[in-house]
Order: C-alpha cells, then sequence, then structure tokens
C-alpha cells in the first residue's frame, strides 16, 4: 500500500490531491529503474476509490492504475526515465481481415503487442489509426512503447486544419493517461500538406500542431510531420526504403552509406523530399529511421506489393539481418520503426500475414532485432565517438 485517504462529501463534486511519493516511487538511479515504467519493466499502480455511507457501507466502487514515467532528448538521443533508450518500433497499422479497423476479439489486439515483443521490438508506431483504447491498456500492462497518430487529411484546406487540431485535442484527452504512449506523430509524409516544404500557411500548421500538442501535454515527445520536411519538431523522423533488392548491390551500398552518419542522414537522397522544410533545419533533435523495410513475401493466395520482395522464409531472413546490419551500423540513428507487423490488404510486406501467421520463424527476428544490445548503449549516457559504438 502506498497511500490511503479518505474524505467527507460535502459538494457533488471535490478536488483531492494526495501525496503518493513519500521517498517510496522514486528509488532509482541511473542503473536500478525503481518502481518506474518502461518496456523492461512495466510497473503500475492500482487505484481503488470507494463511495461509502456514514455507516461505511459501499456504495459504488471505481478501480483503475496509473503508471510513473518520463520521456525526453538531449544529446541527440531519446531518454526514458533520465536514461538513453533505443527504440526498437515495428509500423502497425491495425487491420484484420474480419473487421478491417476493428479487432475480432479484445485479445486479439493483445496477441499483436505479444508477438511483436515475441520478435524483439519494444514498441510501435501506430500508423494513421486512432486505436482502440484497450490496444493501450495491454501495452501498459505488458509494456510497450506506443506513438499515437491518426488519419491524415487528403488535402489542406482552413476546414481540415480546424478538425485535426480539436481532433488531436479529443485524442490527448482521451489517452493522456497511459503510460506506454511516448510520441505522438499529428501529420505523416506531407499528407494534407503538400506543399509544407515551401508554403507557409502549411508550415504554420505544422508548428501549431507541434506547440499545440506541447500546451495540452508536456509528458510526450511530438514529431511534426514524419517521413521528410518537418518543421519544429523533438525527433527528425525519415523514412527510407531504398535498400534494393537482394541482387541491387549498389542500391544497398547507398542505402548504407546514406544512414551511416548524421551529416549523411541529413544530406544524403532518402527521397524526392528534403529532410526539413525550407527555412528549416536540425537543431540537434535525435534522428530515427521511422519506416524502412517493407519486405514482401507472399504466402498463400493473397497478391500485393512491398518495397523489395524475397521468395522463400531463409530469404526473408537473409534480407532483415542485411538491412538491420546497415541500421546498426549507424552512427546517426536512434532507433527504427520496421515497417510492417502484418500484412494489410493489397501490402503484403509485414513480418506477419494478414491473419497472424509467422512468415518466418520469430525468434529469429528477435535475434536480429538484438544483434547489438546491450553493448551498444553508452552508460554515461553520451553518445561515445558520435554513435552507437
Amino acid at each position: 500500500l502506498i497511500a490511503e485517504d479518505q474524505i467527507k462529501m460535502n459538494n457533488l463534486a471535490e478536488k483531492r490531491a494526495v501525496d503518493i511519493i513519500q521517498n517510496k516511487i522514486f528509488r532509482t538511479n541511473f542503473h536500478d529503474g525503481g518502481y518506474t515504467w518502461s518496456p523492461e519493466h512495466p510497473n503500475l499502480f492500482d487505484v481503488s476509490i470507494e463511495l461509502c455511507d456514514e455507516k461505511g457501507t459501499v456504495l459504488d466502487k471505481v478501480q483503475s492504475y496509473f503508471g510513473y514515467r518520463k520521456v525526453h532528448t538531449e544529446n541527440g538521443m531519446v531518454y526514458l526515465n533520465n536514461k538513453p533508450y533505443y527504440q526498437k518500433l515495428v509500423l502497425d497499422q491495425g487491420y484484420w481481415p474480419e473487421g478491417l479497423l476493428t479487432a475480432p476479439e479484445a485479445e486479439d489486439l493483445k496477441k499483436d503487442i505479444e508477438l511483436a515483443k515475441e520478435m524483439g521490438f519494444n514498441g510501435c508506431r501506430k500508423h494513421q489509426k486512432t486505436e482502440d483504447p484497450l490496444f493501450m491498456y495491454y501495452a501498459d500492462t505488458l509494456g510497450f512503447l506506443v506513438w499515437g497518430e491518426c488519419a491524415s487529411a487528403p488535402v489542406y484546406t482552413k476546414e481540415a486544419a480546424t478538425r485535426l487540431m480539436k481532433e488531436w485535442m479529443e485524442i490527448v484527452d482521451r489517452d493522456y493517461n497511459h503510460p506506454s504512449i511516448v510520441t505522438w506523430v499529428p501529420l505523416n509524409e506531407s499528407w494534407g500538406i503538400p506543399d509544407i516544404h515551401h508554403d507557409k500557411k502549411q508550415q504554420h500548421f505544422s508548428t501549431t500542431m507541434y506547440h499545440m500538442l506541447h500546451a495540452i501535454d508536456d509528458t510526450r515527445l511530438v514529431i511534426s510531420n514524419d517521413g521528410w520536411e518537418a518543421t519544429v519538431t523533438d525527433i527528425c523522423a525519415i523514412h527510407n526504403y531504398g535498400h534494393g533488392n537482394a541482387d541491387e548491390k549498389a542500391k544497398y551500398q547507398y542505402f548504407k552509406e546514406s544512414i551511416s552518419s548524421v551529416e549523411n542522414l541529413l544530406t544524403h537522397a532518402h527521397s524526392k523530399w528534403e529532410v526539413y522544410a525550407e527555412n528549416h533545419s536540425h537543431q540537434g533533435e535525435p534522428i530515427l529511421l521511422t519506416e524502412f523495410g517493407g519486405i514482401a513475401f507472399k504466402m498463400g493466395e493473397q497478391s500485393g506489393w512491398g518495397y523489395t520482395s524475397v521468395e522463400t522464409a531463409d530469404d526473408y531472413i537473409t534480407e532483415y539481418r542485411k538491412i538491420m546490419e546497415a541500421i546498426f551500423q549507424s552512427k546517426g540513428l536512434w532507433g527504427y520503426c520496421y515497417t510492417q507487423l502484418t500484412d494489410v490488404e493489397q501490402e503484403i510486406n509485414g513480418i506477419l500475414t494478414y491473419n497472424r501467421i509467422p512468415k518466418c520463424d520469430l525468434s529469429k527476428i528477435k535475434e536480429l532485432n538484438n544483434l547489438f544490445f546491450p553493448e551498444r548503449l553508452a552508460t554515461n549516457g553520451k553518445r561515445m565517438n558520435g554513435g552507437i559504438n
């Protein structure tokens, strides 16, 4: 029992503050997380509130939970609970054959997280979808980072900008108390803001979304435009699918070179778009590769596409290893988000099929996701030699 309190209700509504720290919760240092929440130690505190009559008979009861965690950036890295934290995320669009955006059962939401953790991922980017709160409940309890997102507008108009801003206020209000959510992604790949590179109005909208989200939630990071053409942002989020097929060695070498350092990440072409919008530039924020991979592997009758393709499970592992070796040799990256968890409609570039059947040995994926850890984390909280050693 951390804390206990009692109040006599004299009005229809009362506000009450309870001291729950009392030098008990934050017994932590750099090597010991104490009671803080993390994917490795998803510590949560149960809360029970009872309404009783004057005789002590319980009339009503509400139960909930909360978790303590801190997310910030420093020295070009993301920190979780004041320690450098390398994010190994997977892109998750949250579709199912039976219900599309609706999971057949609550357990299916839980299963997706368990499968992702089984593969060595410590979180996901919920892509173009504001997920069912049950998903965040399982992320909280199982220990799984979540980047929150919502669907983009198709075009830029005053009405679209107004609606998206209101939508995000509702999203934060609903999901604020989930410790698993560590980042908000209000805009993606300039969708709905196609002229942001030079259009001042669209740039103002991007920076407004960034500042608005920080104004109502100072506990999370915010990405102004995931993929390219960023304005003011906490994370420089880059998309790069240019690793090439197995026989495209020159393309792979360029991919490897393009992500090898901070300078190359910011200057080498990853797509036809610039990393930052006009009159904006890198201000030392952490750089993460937030979309890459997308290896297509057809199983069964489903047809579709991916960014590259393989024919066998062994080839899939070989290609995954090749990509991850390029990621981990980078002295400029501080995390990644692989595309993607499952096949989705016409996309067959999931590690799992649409029905959540593994396309390869998942222990091999985990082995590769953990290939260079924990040795590459700098124990003093600073980058060594400009990158991960």
